[in-house]
């Protein structure tokens, strides 16, 4: 516990903490207000407009949202991985741990569990305002929001919340194990950057094969129909939503299971 409140206090004044938020919610809001303000200029005839305005039509809404936070979210959480991580060889911060006596392994494990605390307080930040700009673009798209109180959806969110913030976190992992295999902040994020669009490029040819590889089965640890924004998660095969878990488990633990090994075997110096 020691070391995880260390390294939330450490975490809570890097600027890529609050770098990341901002531009995921930056990015969110240009999107979601920019759907909302021309899906109704859409020709009826060409049918995108009313699949566009899912994206801020209530009860649907909560979990397209989340949905759209895990596809951005998965790219920012590997950077912020690699980030952290990178920075522990980089800056010589894991030394000076190990120097005082800590268990490798453990200050590794330890700094994780910080960096998956400030993910899911991420997560609940994004998805306070992705909610909100949703109903300021329903607003603009003169779309009812009374679905936004269904209790049916509101039962819901706890689990669909806890979902993503396990996608998120093993999408970060994969970061954090690939920048601690490379020693490197800037090695790691842009081998994790690499693999990220590897994999959505590869869903073009091996469908059957990418649904199992890490950032695609996180995305899709949330159901999302096939009619959603975007055109759905349909298009691309995909594992369903429970069984899902075990493989995004699986990659989560295995990152983390990669990145103690190395560190307790890998050479120190700096």
């Amino acid at each position: 516990m020691r070391l995880i409140l260390a390294g939330l206090r450490k975490l809570v004044r890097r600027p890529a903490t609050l770098i990341s938020l901002l531009l995921l919610n930056g990015l969110m809001a240009l999107i979601i207000l920019a759907v909302a303000a021309t899906a109704r200029q859409i020709p009826a005839d060409q049918g995108g407009g009313e699949t566009a305005l899912l994206l801020v039509t209530f009860p649907g809404a909560y979990t397209l949202i989340i949905s759209f936070i895990l596809g951005l979210g998965g790219l920012f959480g590997v950077i912020y991985g690699a980030a952290v991580a990178g920075s522990e060889w980089t800056w010589g911060t894991l030394k000076t741990g190990v120097a005082r006596g800590e268990s490798r392994s453990r200050y590794q494990l330890s700094l994780f569990v910080a960096v998956a605390i400030m993910v899911g307080i991420g997560l609940l930040i994004s998805f306070v305002v992705g909610i909100g700009l949703a109903l300021v673009g329903a607003t603009i798209a003169d779309v009812p929001t009374s679905g936004a109180s269904d209790p049916a959806i509101l039962g819901t969110l706890p689990e669909l919340l806890a979902r993503g913030w396990l996608a998120i976190a093993e999408a970060t992992a994969i970061g954090f194990a690939i920048a601690t295999l490379a020693r490197s902040q800037i090695a790691g994020i842009g081998a994790g950057i690499g693999v990220y669009f590897a994999e959505n490029f590869g869903q073009l040819f091996l469908p059957d094969v990418v649904k199992y590889l890490p950032f695609n089965s996180a995305g899709a640890v949330v159901e999302v129909s096939d009619e959603g924004f975007g055109g759905g998660q349909g298009v691309f095969t995909q594992l369903q939503p429970n069984e899902v878990l075990l493989v995004v488990l699986a990659w989560l633990i295995g990152s983390l299971v990669v990145a103690s090994l190395f560190t307790e075997r890998a050479e120190i110096s700096g």
